[in-house]
């Protein structure tokens, strides 16, 4: 009889549907049957030894809330016997107008086992589930982003360490980091075996996008890095493990229903007794070819549209050419921030590889847009790194991106290279091209009679949270809707004391100055949009939740912390609201 490996997560949600992610122990039929008789079964697919299924739940009923079982093979495997927590359940929204509650956030570390001390304190997952599952009728996320570094392929804990030992040396690289499919498994494994977590992920949807550690540190910093990397003998076996656990365990659940029908790779996969061989060949083609496919999707929940943008494998990384995206990903990014706001404006095809190229959710029929005012009252662009950095490290990584590109000589160009990787320079200012185009991009998105009440960038990745805010320079068209940048970071991790100092340092006057001279230096163009810090720097485990409901937007920062009996809890730190009308 199959038994339940890992899961289930909560994947797609909408007003009538739902997915169902799981692993059993071996092949089967998995089925949802929910309470008020809907549901849904699929077979499960084989991947290098394993064995998962995505099931697609219909028939739901549009504003209710109705508990759920997983069975294989008719045995009920879900919920677990004596589970602590209360059954998870399938909320749908009533209608596409009503609001939603985002809760977001990146970086977790795997939650160490129960009885042994934290080192980096409370997970802000696991005191989330703690939450909900003490009032499972009070506030709740309708959905959670997770915004990279949902595992770290290259700091492993203890446990893991040990269990790498076990089954090969350590000797020979890539040592202590995982090596191959068999070892990510062990990572997701860890990360959502943790009980809180696994309860969590299996009553709230999650979208999900990967960043650097899901594979490793620094991944596709630059076109020197990528060579160095492919001329290990152990990196092409990772990199292809990574990109097939990230589409089985993360990818695939983003996509709704109907673009898993139709979805080539998926069939492909699922058509043959083991889907390996098809899906290594994908990953091997995603890692040569980068633009030959997409990782980005889009969501639409209600009269907020969300853009997951994939700013870590969709880069051109040629130095003189960089771009945190390559040409058909900008289209892309284009069409789906057009679509809707003109009458009968339709996203086109656009030639990519259709195994992960998905239409846009939430489409009109026929490709005609909603009534008036526009298509969307919110418009949430996700991507991993933030868009808006503190002023000092923006203007170092745009001035590295100078050397790196030549503009002071061969020398500066090698040890530019050198510090772009030591330091991690590699966000979006260190695509100073791609900066001002998002610049652009979100003041096409914030202006007209059709323009949203905010344009929020939702990112994580450097270990602290702020809230900042772009002004456009005197002369350039800038936005009618309220644009921030969110950073949520870390969920589950830990910052150096020195790297908090750093951080506050670049925020202020005295760095901001030391900043224009990197620029001078670097003979750098002042890009279309100034910024400040309107909120923190917070340091800690912590989860951003925005409430979107008409045109207001409020938001939300939690830290995880310990309480006096030894348990935990998220403790609210900063509240505003974001569509008032700017000062």
């Amino acid at each position: 009889m199959a038994s339940l490996r890992l899961g289930p997560l909560l994947r797609y949600v909408d007003s009538s549907s739902a997915t169902v992610w799981v692993e059993a122990s071996r092949p089967c039929t998995a089925e949802v049957r929910c309470a008020d008789g809907t549901g849904g079964e699929a077979p499960t697919f084989q991947v290098s030894g394993h064995h998962y299924a995505l099931i697609p739940v219909t028939g739901l009923t549009p504003g209710t809330t109705t508990t759920y079982e997983v069975l294989f093979d008719e045995a009920r495997v879900w919920p677990l016997p004596d589970s602590p927590f209360p059954p998870s359940a399938i909320h749908t929204p009533v209608d596409d107008h009503e609001g939603v509650r985002v809760a977001f956030g990146s970086c977790r570390w795997a939650s160490p086992p129960e009885g042994e001390k934290d080192p980096v304190g409370p997970d802000a997952l696991d005191t989330l589930a703690t939450r909900i599952a003490a009032d499972p009728q009070g506030e709740r996320p309708d959905v959670l982003l997770l915004l990279g570094d949902q595992v770290y392929a290259d700091e492993v804990s203890k446990s893991t360490r040990h269990w790498l030992e076990t089954r090969r040396g350590l000797h020979e690289a890539p040592g202590a980091e995982v090596a191959d499919y068999e070892e990510y498994t062990h990572l997701y494994y860890e990360s959502w075996l943790d009980p809180q977590v696994r309860w969590l992920l299996s009553t709230v949807p999650s979208c999900m996008i990967f960043d650097d550690h899901d594979v490793i540190d620094d991944w596709n910093t630059s076109e020197a890095w990528v060579a160095d990397m492919r001329a290990t003998p152990w990196w092409r076996e990772r990199v292809l493990s990574g990109l097939m656990s990230y589409w089985v365990h993360q990818h695939l659940g983003n996509l709704s229903p109907d673009h898993l029908a139709e979805d080539p790779l998926y069939a492909a996969v699922r058509a043959t007794p083991d889907g390996t061989d098809a899906l290594r060949a994908f990953a091997a083609r995603a890692d040569v070819d980068p633009a030959s496919v997409r990782w980005s999707y889009r969501r639409d929940f209600g009269r907020t549209r969300l853009l997951m943008v994939d700013s870590r494998a969709a880069r051109v990384l040629d130095e003189q050419n960089r771009s945190m995206l390559d040409p058909a990903e900008w289209d892309w990014l284009r069409e789906q921030i057009r679509d809707g706001r003109v009458p009968g404006n339709q996203a086109p095809a656009d030639g990519r590889a259709p195994a992960v190229d998905q239409a846009p959710d939430g489409q009109a029929p026929d490709g005609q847009a909603p009534d008036s005012p526009g298509a969307y009252d919110h418009l949430l662009i996700g991507t991993s790194l933030p868009w808006l950095l503190p002023n000092l490290v923006h203007d170092a990584e745009a001035w590295n991106a100078a050397m790196c590109r030549g503009e002071r000589g061969e020398r500066w160009t090698r040890r530019g290279e050198k510090l772009r990787r030591a330091a991690d320079l590699e966000h979006w200012a260190a695509f100073p091209s791609s900066f001002d185009t998002l610049a652009e991009l979100i003041a096409e998105a914030g202006s007209g009679p059709q323009a949203p009440a905010t344009v929020c960038v939702l990112s994580g990745d450097v270990h602290h949270a702020y809230i900042a805010e772009p002004v456009w320079r005197e002369g350039l068209p800038g936005p009618d809707a309220r644009v921030v940048q969110l950073t949520c970071s870390p969920v589950h991790n830990s910052i150096p004391a020195y790297i908090k100092i750093g951080f506050r340092f670049g925020w202020s006057g005295v760095g901001r100055a030391i900043g224009r001279r990197f620029a001078r230096h670097g003979r750098l163009t002042p890009p279309p949009v100034d910024w400040r810090k309107t909120g923190g720097p917070w340091f800690g485990n912590q989860l951003m939740t925005l409430t979107l409901s008409g045109r207001s937007a409020r938001l939300r920062l939690d830290h995880a912390r310990e309480e006096r009996d030894g348990g935990a809890r998220l403790r609210t730190i900063a509240e505003s609201e974001l569509s008032q009308v700017r000062s």
